[in-house]
């Protein structure tokens, strides 16, 4: 037996009535179909086997299929990569749409970019400059150089550890660098008035939603 559940990455929602189709390594060309109910799980019955896993027309898993077996999935059209160990990868870019999502386009340059309807990027390798002064002139903010300071920090931040800064890790950063007021919680959310750093300076770094956040 064999239980794929599916889930989105960040919002940890079920998939529900997901298409789900196997490819038994030992009979590739004989798919087995299925999808997810109401609980994001789709059920085989099936011996334990090696094969595939494919949601989307892609692959999301390559490995053993015997019971439970879990997939995260920014969307229905990330990158159809898998790591070496069968789990499923992907590059931190690509497109983070959710089913209910709702779309806002933000005019940027010569060109209209997709965010949520709170202003964090879909597709992350829209992000650019024009982007942050497209985004901030939309919720009324006035970019000086010390958000610009922000915002790299945060970008940087991410690159080198692959996780968003956490608040303490950014009022560490900023007190060291601004001294104790300036770079304090208080004067970080003053500068960042809708969200503070973690979410405002967030969505105009191009970075997630960070988990848990309303």
């Amino acid at each position: 037996m064999l239980d794929v559940t599916l889930r989105m990455k960040y919002t940890d929602e079920p998939l529900k009535r997901t298409p789900v189709e196997l490819r038994l390594d030992t009979a590739p060309d004989r798919p087995l179909l299925g999808a997810t109910d109401r609980t994001g799980v789709a059920h085989f019955d099936i011996e334990p086997v090696s094969g595939r896993i494919m949601v989307g027309g892609a692959t999301r898993y390559h490995g053993r299929l015997a019971g439970e077996i879990t997939i995260s999935l920014m969307s229905l059209t990330e990158a159809a990569t898998v790591n070496e160990s069968g789990a499923p990868g992907g590059s931190k870019g690509g497109s983070t749409a959710y089913p209910s999502m709702q779309i806002r386009k933000l005019v940027v340059g010569d060109r209209e970019v997709e965010t949520d309807s709170e202003g964090y990027l879909v597709n992350l390798d829209d992000w650019s400059e024009d982007f942050v002064r497209a985004e901030a002139e939309y919720e009324g903010l006035v970019l000086t150089d010390a958000h610009w300071e922000v915002i790299r920090y945060l970008r940087d931040y991410y690159e080198r550890h692959h996780v968003q800064a956490q608040v303490r890790e950014i009022i560490r950063h900023f007190t060291r660098e601004w001294g104790r007021e300036t770079g304090s919680s208080k004067a970080l959310h003053k500068l960042f008035s809708r969200g503070g750093p973690q979410k405002q300076g967030n969505r105009l770094a191009g970075l997630l939603r960070v988990k848990g956040e309303h």
